[in-house]
């Protein structure tokens, strides 16, 4: 069974090959995070640890049995009791639950690790898969229609109240 790890050091390799690997898969959904990010991975992956040292964030790693990496999960922007909420999911596992359940999880400690009462993410009008992921995970579209720009796509926000209990929780180890 996957396990919800926070980031470490060490995934860093296993994280750029997982974003390498799917990269295709991402952009037909999102934009591509470009050349640059690949070259400066490293630096990149250092600066998302200090973050979450410092208490900015929180990012997530899916991993499988083999150490793989099979989805990023992150909490962006935390502070007042929110956070913004990220992820990707690898392609070969795409449209099984995987993502459902482990933002589930994310939320799960969102609220228990972090304290927060409030999650936001948000998903591009095309992108139906991220939409149906967020709704199964107990976010509601934001009312009235919070416009959201995502990279350049037209979308919109959705929230997650932490405090009205939400849908079960996935049985997975988070560490």
């Amino acid at each position: 069974m996957p396990d919800l790890q926070l980031v470490r050091a060490d995934h860093g390799p296993a994280i750029l090959a997982f974003e390498l690997e799917n990269r295709g898969y991402f952009a037909e959904s999102i934009s591509d995070r470009g050349d640059e990010y690949f070259r400066k991975f490293n630096e990149r992956h250092n600066e998302l640890l200090a973050e979450q040292e410092a208490g900015f964030g929180a990012s997530y790693v899916l991993v499988d049995q083999d150490g793989s990496i099979l989805g990023r999960f992150n909490l962006y922007r935390i502070g007042e009791g929110t956070a913004e909420v990220g992820y990707r999911i690898a392609q070969r596992i795409a449209g099984r639950g995987v993502a459902t359940a482990a933002l589930r999880k994310l939320c799960k400690l969102a609220a228990s690790r972090y304290g927060l009462d409030t999650l936001k993410a948000a998903t591009s009008d095309q992108n139906l898969a991220s939409q149906r992921v967020l709704i199964k995970a107990g976010f509601i579209p934001a009312e009235p229609a919070d416009p959201a720009d995502i990279g350049g796509k037209r979308g919109r926000w959705y929230r997650c109240d932490l405090t009205s209990g939400g849908p079960d929780q996935p049985v997975w180890s988070a560490t």
